[in-house]
Parts: C-alpha cells; sequence; structure tokens
C-alpha cells in the first residue's frame, strides 16, 4: 500500500479515498475567470485543482483561489524554482515540479527545504517527452521501463534532500505504454501514484483512452489520485473522473444500467434512459438505476439494481431488486422513479 499524504484538506494513498483532479485553463493573468472556473470544478466535484504558474505576477493567483474555494490547490512549476519557493509562501497545497528542469541540485534542495518547512507536498512529474538523453540512449525510446527509471530518478533526488512528501505521475499519450509503466513503477516505491493519459485528445477519445488507462490500473490496486486530461472545459474531466470511479465501483452517486436494445423493445427507451440519466446526475447516493425495454425479462436481468423501471405496448413497472412493486403508463413511469430516488436519497442524507 502506498504512503498516505496530507494535501491541505485531502489525502492522497495510504488507502484513502480515490480523488479526482483537473486543471484551470484560463491565462495565468486571468484572475477572474481562474477564479471562476475553479468555482465551477469544485460544484462539479473537483477533489484538487492544478493551476500553471509560469511567472511571479501568477503566484499572487494562489491566494485569490484559496480565498474562493476549498479544495487544494497545487501549482504546476517548469524551470525557475523560485516559483516554487514563493508558492508555498503564499499557502499553495502542493508544488508540481520535474526536478529534471529545475536545475542544478542545490535549487532542488532549496525547493525540498522549503516545501518541508511548509508542510507542502511534492509531486514530480514525468512524460514520454520529457525524458532525459541517457534514459533514451539507454532504452531507444520512451518505454514504460525508461518512465518508470525516470520516475525513480526524481523519487530518488527529493530523497537525497530528506524530503518524504511525494506523490508520482508517469504519463504518456500511449495508453498501453502508461499502463505499465505505473505496473513497474507500482512495485518498486512506496509514494502515492497520480494517474493519468495525458494529451488523450478531445472530449470523446479522450474519455475512451482514460477509462481504459485509468481503469486498468485501478482495477488492479494501482493508483491513488486521477487525472483525465482532455482537449475541452475542464469541468468535463471532473465528471469523467467521477463516472470512471462509479464505473469500477469505487465512486459515489447514481449508476445507470440500461438494455441496448432489441426488436423487443416496445418503449422509447434511448430518450427515456438519457432523460434518467440526466435527472439523476446530482443525485449524491451510491445507487444503481436499471432502465430496462421489456416489461417481462426486464427486472429479471436488472435484479441487482437498487430500483428500475421497464416497459413496453403502453405500459410501464417500478421495480425494486428485481421485484415488481407498482405498474403505471409509460408517460408516468418517469415521475413516479425520480420520485422514488428523491426519496431514497433524501433518507440516505439524513442518516450520513
Amino acid at each position: 500500500m502506498s504512503r498516505k499524504i496530507a494535501v491541505g484538506n485531502k489525502f492522497i494513498g495510504g488507502g484513502s479515498r480515490i480523488t479526482v483532479q483537473s486543471m484551470l485553463s484560463k491565462r495565468s493573468d486571468d484572475f477572474e475567470g481562474n477564479i471562476s472556473q475553479a468555482v465551477e470544478l469544485e460544484k462539479a466535484g473537483c477533489d484538487i485543482i492544478r493551476v500553471a504558474i509560469p511567472d511571479m505576477p501568477s503566484v499572487k493567483l494562489i491566494e485569490k483561489l484559496k480565498e474562493n474555494v476549498s479544495v487544494p490547490i497545487v501549482a504546476d512549476i517548469h524551470f525557475d524554482w523560485r516559483l516554487a519557493i514563493e508558492s508555498a509562501n503564499a499557502g499553495v497545497d502542493k508544488i508540481r515540479i520535474n526536478p529534471g528542469n529545475i536545475g542544478s541540485d542545490d535549487r532542488i534542495k532549496a525547493v525540498a527545504d522549503h516545501c518541508r518547512t511548509h508542510g507542502v507536498p511534492i509531486r514530480v512529474g514525468v512524460n514520454s517527452g520529457s525524458l532525459d538523453k541517457e534514459l533514451l540512449g539507454k532504452y531507444g525510446s520512451p518505454t514504460p521501463e525508461a518512465l518508470a527509471e525516470s520516475a525513480l530518478k526524481s523519487i530518488e533526488t527529493l530523497q537525497r534532500f530528506d524530503f518524504e512528501d511525494i506523490v508520482v505521475a508517469i504519463k504518456s499519450s500511449d495508453v498501453k505504454n502508461m499502463v505499465q509503466a505505473c505496473r513497474v513503477l507500482s512495485q518498486q516505491t512506496d509514494c502515492p501514484l497520480h494517474l493519468g493519459v495525458t494529451e488523450a485528445g478531445g472530449e470523446r477519445m479522450g474519455m475512451l483512452k482514460s477509462a481504459v488507462g485509468i481503469g486498468s490500473l485501478l482495477l488492479d490496486g494501482i493508483g491513488d489520485t486521477i487525472r483525465v486530461s482532455l482537449t475541452a472545459d475542464p469541468v468535463l474531466e471532473v465528471k469523467a473522473g467521477l463516472d470512471i470511479l462509479k464505473a469500477i465501483g469505487l465512486g459515489t452517486g447514481a449508476t445507470i444500467v440500461s438494455c441496448p436494445t432489441c426488436g423487443r423493445t416496445r418503449i422509447g427507451l434511448i430518450p427515456l434512459a438519457e432523460r434518467v440519466e440526466k435527472a439523476v446526475a446530482d443525485i449524491r447516493m451510491p445507487i444503481k438505476v436499471a432502465v430496462m425495454g421489456c416489461a417481462v425479462n426486464g427486472p429479471g436481468e436488472a435484479r441487482e439494481a437498487d430500483i428500475g423501471i421497464a416497459g413496453g405496448d403502453g405500459c410501464a413497472v417500478l421495480f425494486k431488486k428485481g421485484t415488481i412493486v407498482k405498474k403505471a403508463s409509460e408517460e408516468e413511469i418517469f415521475d413516479i422513479l425520480m420520485q422514488e430516488i428523491r426519496e431514497m436519497n433524501d433518507a440516505w442524507e439524513r442518516q450520513k
């Protein structure tokens, strides 16, 4: 099991809940735009927010963000070690660096010493485009073994300076390489692992690549925090991350089970399923909801669902755990289902 590290008011590793991260995409000098985006990410369920800090004026953004959201803020630093120092002074909750582009050992040590003093963990990031010439020469290309060795070198560099609060990320746009590299690294360190497929693409393919890569590792028991990288609105990254966790049984909220339709379907199943999925998006209770197209076989096929509906030929049924509890018309069944779900969610909220 990985070590447990505090990042502001959240924990990464050590059996803690898998956290979902995203990154602000506004220009670093657009303070209002970044604040607005951070608020939206927090509302969407984002656990940790990263922000690029490319210059000294950007450091002021850290304080502004912390005044407006309660989630931890991570400063993304490249090249200038002094930005890491000033970000820690500004109260950032974690620093993201690549030790290879920070500079000499004395600069890395200065960052490590300052972060240790301020209780700020460091995430070291490695990707296929950041491998040094020595490793490329040794392995010939950014192989999984090369990525893992590069990550270990970054970890060992910080540990030489008595710094242990380290989160490590190996990312690649090649899903297979990313998965294999993380598997190799997980056998060699107990540092918490940040999972993600970098440069994954737009909304559709980016989500698919991320689901395959991140989901595969989480099912192996590997990974402590995740980010779905999309060329899209960061809010979609958060929603995709939460959906990945739900899909493998690690998240909260409603999960939809629906049949793919066939020639026996006698109800407008596709629009009905879309309507239900949209309506339960804000339900926090971990509940499995079924939307089935056949009133005869539907309840039986979806008996593991907590609640569901099935219908055809003008009638529909509401069922719980495979047992039919109510019959209604197709026009009424949606409202009946949502009323039941809201009552179940309210009861669950009261018991928390």
